[in-house]
């Protein structure tokens, strides 16, 4: 297991708390992933201006799971622009 550490910024403004809103994008990260991308673990938590994730994937090199969190991060994009987020896809 390998683990990448990614930020979510841009959030808009909402009613629920900012622990309410990394339980919501920690479940929007398990609904829209299968077996196949590799996720085993992810953690949600605010950090400043957006959240900070950390996701922890079954990789058999740093490069391969930088690779899923990318393929992860682009997946999502669509869902966590819904919900006023946009995803800083970490690099090599």
């Amino acid at each position: 297991m390998r683990f990448v550490r990614a930020r979510l910024v841009g959030a808009g403004s909402t009613v629920a708390p900012a622990g309410c809103e990394a339980d919501l994008l920690h479940d929007l990260f398990w609904a829209h992933t299968g077996p196949a991308d590799g996720l085993e673990h992810v953690r949600v938590r605010p950090a400043g201006d957006g959240m900070e994730v950390v996701l922890f994937l079954f990789a058999v090199t740093d490069t391969a799971a930088l690779g899923r969190a990318n393929g992860l991060l682009t997946l999502l994009r669509e869902p966590l622009a819904a919900h006023g987020y946009t995803a800083v896809i970490p690099t090599v």
